[in-house]
């Protein structure tokens, strides 16, 4: 079997270079490209010290040949990727968060007028996505939800978009809203953080972390904990492989991994 031919959409980042590195060291997959809109190289060597691939400012440029395009960069590029590569029939698998429900809905027409696949994850930490399935399970039994979530300081968005898909897992498994006292004297405001249907959200950024979700469920005298922490990047590539090697199989728009995972 041919191996899968992968392009890297910011190539140069922290994210695209983890990429990058774990389709390099994959058997099956093989790099081929990469796009930045940063590049000011042409060329890029790649991890296994085996060659290089070429590296160019615009998407478009990049997806010739290309069996998947990945991307981890932002909404505007993961949008960039998914109409260059859909129409020249690669698959995408996009990590970016931030899209637009008009996004989706352009995501899967673009991969069924195409039939190519497009695979959009709020997170590819499989642990994570156990995360969510277990809050989902367990949300009917309690009445109070507080989420908290931390990030690294550079992180744009808050709350993440996995803990905005946890949140949403726990209303789905309640089948409604949580409830969600208000303090009747908030000292500094939006000491309670936001809320999601009742589930309460707080959002921390620091150096130091790459990615924390902690759900505290709580009823009458008892409380329970459901908590994920990636410790670096590297979490994050067993998802992505996976999710890579399914796009060869499936077609139209996927969004989660745990349809992947079979959850």
């Amino acid at each position: 079997m041919a191996d899968i031919k992968v392009v890297v959409n910011g190539v140069l980042g922290k994210m695209g270079q983890e990429v990058l590195n774990a389709v390099d060291k994959t058997d099956g997959m093989k790099p081929i490209g990469g796009s930045d809109i940063a590049a000011n190289i042409d060329q890029i060597p790649l991890p296994s010290g085996e060659g290089s691939i070429p590296v160019f400012k615009d998407i478009k440029d990049a997806v010739k040949g290309a069996d998947v395009v990945v991307d981890f960069t932002n909404a505007s590029g993961a949008k960039s990727v998914m109409d260059a590569a859909a129409p020249a029939g690669s698959s995408c698998v996009i990590g970016s968060t931030g899209l637009s429900q008009e996004d989706f809905e352009k995501a899967r027409s673009l991969a069924d007028s195409n039939n190519t696949s497009i695979i959009i994850a709020p997170n590819f930490a499989m642990g994570a996505v156990l995360m969510s399935h277990l809050v989902k399970e367990a949300a009917r039994f309690f009445d109070y939800a507080d989420l908290t979530e931390v990030h690294h300081e550079a992180k744009i968005d808050a709350p993440s978009g996995t803990a905005i898909a946890i949140a949403q897992a726990a209303v789905e498994g309640k089948g409604s809203g949580f409830e969600a006292p208000l303090a009747e004297k908030e000292l500094i405001a939006g000491t309670r953080g936001g809320t999601h249907e009742g589930v309460v959200i707080h959002s921390g950024r620091m150096p130091g972390r790459v990615a924390h979700h902690e759900m505290v469920f709580g009823s009458l005298g008892q409380t329970l904990t459901i908590r994920h922490d990636s410790i670096n990047r590297e979490s994050f590539m067993p998802g992505v492989i996976m999710a890579i090697k399914a796009s060869g199989t499936s077609n139209g728009l996927t969004v989660g991994l745990d349809k992947i995972m079979g959850l």
